[in-house]
C-alpha cells in the first residue's frame, strides 16, 4: 500500500478506535468486578481509579456521538444504544460494588429505564448483559447464599424491565387513542357546524374523516364563518353596550337552537341545545321579524340563560336567507333600564345580514369546489376509458369511474350478443352488492321483459322514474333479484346505431342526483365507444394472427411462436417436438366434391387437431391442406402418441356431402429437439421429409426421424 492510499484510511481508523473505547471500558470493568475489584471505598486503588476514568471517557464519547446523530437527524443505530446502555450498566454495578448490596435497586431502576426507552432489541440485550454482570459478581463472591441472591436479582431485573416496558407501551397506546379520539371529535364538530351553516347537506351520510383535502377545506370554511360571526358580535357589543350579545343557530333539523358564539359579562349563557319554539327567541323565529322588549321589573321568557339575570332590555333579530328560511337569531340584552332604539335594531339587522352573507359565500365556495371535484373525477374517468386497450380494461375503468363519480353501491356492465339467432345478455363485470348472495359476474340470461333487456330493446335509459318496491323489480331476469337498493338506473351502451349492452348503476339512497345521472349517461356513451374500439382491435388482432377458414393460428404466427418456444427450450435444454401433417389426396377431394366440401374438410380436420392436441400445444395452419403442431416439453415418443391419436380421430371422422359420405386420412412427420438440434428451419425440414416419407410409403401414418432414417422403430403407447 503506498502513501497516497494510506492517507484516507487514517480518519476511518481513528473513528473505529474512538468507537471502541466504550466497549473496551465495559469489558475491562466486567473483568475487574469478576476478579473482586471495587469491593468498598477502603480497597480502591490506582487500577480502580483508572478503570472508572476510562469508563467515564467511554460514556462521554457514546453520549456525544448519540447527541450528534440526533442533531443531524440520523437514525440511532442498535450499536449506539448498546454502547451507551452498556456503559451505564457497568457504572451502576461499580456503584453497587462500592456501596454494598443495599444499593442494588438502583440497577433495577436503571434496567427499567433502559428497556422502556431504548430499542426493544437493545433493551433485551442489555438485560442479558446485566444478568451476566450480576452472575460474575454474585456467584463469584464468598458465602453460601450467592446462588439464591443471583436468582433473586435475576427475577427482579426481569420483572422491573417487563413491567416498565408494558406500562410505557400501554401509556403510549392510550395517548395515541386519546389523540385519535380528539381529532375525530374535532372533525365531527366541524361537520356538525358545516351542516348548521348548510355548507354540506344536513341529510348527508358522507364522512370527511378519511379525506384530508375535504377536511382542510371544511375546517377552513367553518373558520371563515366563525370569524365573521365573531367580528359581528364584537361590533355589536361595542356599539350597543350590551350585557350579552350572542348568536344562536338552528341545528340541522331546525328543531333546536344552540349557542354559536357570544360576548357576555355572564357565565350563565345557555351552552346546551334548547328548544327553538320557546320564549322571546321562539317568537322571533315564528314572526321572522326583529323583537324589542324592555321592563323595569325584568323580562320573562329569557330562555338563553341557564338561570336568567334581571334582564331589562332585549333586542333579537332573525338571521333570514334570501328564500325566507330562518337560520338563527342574533340577541343583545342589557341589565340596565336602557331600551334599544330603532338605530340599534338597524345595526343588529345589518350585522345579521353580514353573518348570513359569510355563510352563503362559504356555501357557494363549497358548491364550486364540489362541482370542480366532480368534474375532475368525470374527466379522469373519460381519460381512463379512452386509454383502455381491451374490453376487460374498459369494464374495470367504467365501473371504477362510475363508483367514484356517483358513490354507487352497485354497478354492472352487460353485453348483448346473438346466439343461434336469439339475443343473449351476459354480465361482463360487476361490483358492489350481490344478487341474494350470488355473484352476478359471468352470468348469462336470454332476452326477457326485464329492465336490462328492455334498455337494449328500446335504446333508452330505464326506469324513467323512481321505482317503488325495488326488491321485486326484474332487472336481469326473474331468478336474479338485487337487494338493498333505493335507486336504480340503466343506460344503453350505444355506439353509432349499435347497442352493445348496458351500464347498470344503483345506490342505497332513494334518489340519484340529476347532474350525476347526466355524467353517467355520458360515461355510458364513452364506454360504448371504448368497448367497440377494443372489440374491433381484438378482431383485427385475431384476423392478423389466425387463419380465417379454420380459426387456427396462421403461418406467420406459427413462425413467431416456433422462435419463441425454441429459444426457451434451448435456454433450459428441454425437449420440444414439431409435427407437420397433410391431408392425403386432398386435391382429389376438391376435384371430386368441389371446393366448398374441401373447405368443410379443412375445418373438420382443424377442429380435430385443436381438440386432440394439449392445451400447451400450438396448432397452426401451415398452408393449403398442411397443418403444424408445436409441442413443448415433449420427446419423440410422446409426440408420436399424440400424432397417432390425431390420425385415428381423422380416419374415423365421416364428412357428409351431397355425393354421399366422405372419409379422409392424414400423414404426419415428427422431429424433436434437442435430438435434431434447436434450429427452426432444420426441424421444419426434417418434419417435412418425414411427412413425405409417410406419403411415399402408403400414407395414413405417423413417421419420426428415427423411423425415416431406418433406426429402431419407436414403441407407441396406447393413446389416453
Amino acid at each position: 500500500m503506498n502513501a497516497f492510499s494510506a492517507v484516507p484510511l487514517m480518519p476511518k481508523i481513528v473513528r473505529h478506535s474512538v468507537r471502541s473505547i466504550s466497549l473496551v471500558a465495559v469489558l475491562l470493568v466486567f473483568m475487574h468486578l469478576a476478579r473482586g475489584g471495587f469491593r468498598g471505598l477502603h480497597t480502591l486503588g490506582w487500577t480502580d481509579a483508572c478503570l472508572v476514568m476510562f469508563l467515564l471517557v467511554g460514556l462521554g464519547a457514546s453520549a456525544w456521538r448519540r447527541l450528534r446523530r440526533t442533531a443531524l437527524g440520523s437514525v440511532i443505530e442498535l450499536r449506539d444504544d448498546l454502547e451507551l446502555g452498556g456503559g451505564l450498566v457497568a457504572a451502576a454495578f461499580i456503584v453497587v460494588a462500592i456501596g454494598g448490596a443495599a444499593l442494588f435497586p438502583l440497577i433495577y431502576l436503571l434496567m427499567a429505564f433502559l428497556v422502556a426507552f431504548l430499542q426493544r432489541n437493545a433493551g433485551i440485550t442489555l438485560l442479558g448483559v446485566a444478568l451476566v454482570f450480576d452472575g460474575l459478581v454474585t456467584l463469584g463472591g464468598p458465602g453460601p447464599g450467592s446462588g439464591a441472591a443471583f436468582a433473586t436479582h435475576a427475577l427482579f431485573l426481569s420483572l422491573f424491565a417487563a413491567m416498565y416496558h408494558v406500562v410505557l407501551s400501554a401509556r403510549i397506546a392510550a395517548a395515541r387513542r386519546a389523540e385519535s379520539g380528539a381529532v375525530q371529535k374535532r372533525i365531527k364538530e366541524v361537520e356538525e357546524r358545516a351542516r348548521t351553516f348548510r355548507l354540506i347537506s344536513s341529510g348527508t351520510q358522507d364522512s370527511f374523516s378519511g379525506m384530508n383535502q375535504d377536511e382542510k377545506w371544511l375546517v377552513a370554511s367553518v373558520k371563515e364563518v366563525e370569524g365573521a360571526v365573531g367580528a359581528a358580535l364584537e361590533v355589536a357589543e361595542t356599539a350597543l353596550r350590551t350585557h350579552t350579545c350572542a348568536s344562536f343557530l338552528l341545528d340541522s333539523d331546525d328543531r333546536g337552537l344552540k349557542l354559536h358564539d357570544c360576548r357576555s359579562a355572564s357565565d350563565r349563557v345557555q351552552r346546551e341545545r334548547f328548544h327553538s319554539g320557546e320564549g322571546i327567541i321562539g317568537g322571533v323565529l315564528k314572526r321572522r321579524a326583529p323583537v324589542r322588549m324592555n321592563s323595569l321589573n325584568g323580562l320573562k321568557g329569557i330562555t338563553y340563560y341557564e338561570s336568567a339575570p334581571a334582564v331589562q332590555a332585549v333586542l333579537a333579530v332573525p338571521i333570514i336567507e334570501t328564500g325566507g328560511q330562518v337560520r338563527g337569531v342574533l340577541v343583545a340584552d342589557r341589565i340596565t333600564n336602557d331600551p334599544f332604539s330603532d338605530q340599534d335594531e338597524r345595526l343588529l339587522t345589518i350585522l345579521a345580514g353580514e353573518v348570513l352573507r359569510a355563510i352563503e359565500v362559504e356555501r357557494v365556495m363549497t358548491y364550486i369546489r364540489k362541482s370542480r371535484d366532480e368534474k375532475d373525477r368525470f374527466f379522469r374517468a373519460i381519460e381512463e376509458l379512452n386509454r383502455a386497450g381491451n374490453p376487460e380494461q374498459v369494464f374495470i375503468a367504467v365501473l371504477e369511474s362510475a363508483r367514484q363519480v356517483a358513490s354507487l353501491d352497485f354497478c354492472a356492465v352487460t353485453l348483448v350478443s346473438e346466439v343461434d339467432g336469439k339475443r343473449m345478455h351476459r354480465v361482463a363485470r360487476m361490483t358492489g352488492v350481490t344478487a341474494g348472495g350470488k355473484a352476478l359476474e359471468g352470468q348469462a340470461f336470454p332476452d326477457n321483459n326485464g329492465l336490462v333487456a328492455n334498455v337494449v330493446r328500446y335504446g333508452a335509459p330505464l326506469p324513467g322514474r323512481d321505482i317503488k318496491a325495488m326488491d321485486r323489480q326484474i332487472v336481469f331476469d326473474e331468478e336474479t333479484q338485487i337487494k338493498g337498493l333505493g335507486a336504480l338506473k340503466i343506460f344503453p351502451l350505444t355506439a353509432g346505431d349499435r347497442i352493445l349492452g348496458t351500464l347498470v348503476v344503483g345506490s342505497r339512497k332513494k334518489v340519484l342526483d340529476a347532474d350525476v345521472l347526466r355524467m353517467l349517461e355520458v360515461m355510458a356513451i364513452q364506454a360504448a365507444q371504448a368497448v367497440l374500439r377494443a372489440q374491433l382491435f381484438e378482431q383485427m388482432e385475431r384476423m392478423a394472427t389466425t387463419d380465417g377458414l379454420t380459426g387456427l393460428l396462421n403461418h406467420r404466427t406459427f413462425q413467431s411462436k416456433a422462435d419463441e418456444h425454441l429459444a426457451q427450450a434451448r435456454r433450459y435444454q428441454r425437449k420440444l417436438s414439431l409435427i407437420l401433417t397433410d391431408i392425403d389426396h386432398f386435391k382429389s377431394v376438391n376435384d371430386t366434391y368441389g371446393h366448398p366440401t374441401g373447405d368443410a374438410v379443412l375445418k373438420g380436420v382443424a377442429k380435430i387437431l385443436r381438440d386432440k392436441a394439449r392445451d400447451t400445444d400450438i396448432v397452426a395452419r401451415y398452408g393449403g391442406e398442411e397443418f403444424a403442431i408445436i409441442m413443448p416439453e415433449t420427446d419423440a415418443k410422446g409426440a408420436l402418441v399424440i400424432a397417432e391419436r390425431i390420425r385415428e380421430a381423422v380416419k374415423a371422422e365421416v364428412f357428409q356431402t351431397e355425393m354421399g359420405p366422405l372419409k379422409v386420412t392424414l400423414s404426419l412427420g415428427i422431429s424433436t429437439g434437442p435430438d435434431h438440434g434447436y434450429d427452426k428451419q432444420h426441424l421444419i425440414d426434417l418434419s417435412d421429409q418425414c411427412l413425405y416419407h409417410a406419403k411415399r410409403n402408403g400414407r395414413n401414418q405417423s413417421v419420426t426421424v428415427a423411423q425415416m432414417q431406418g433406426g429402431r422403430k419407436l414403441q407407441v403407447a396406447e393413446a389416453g
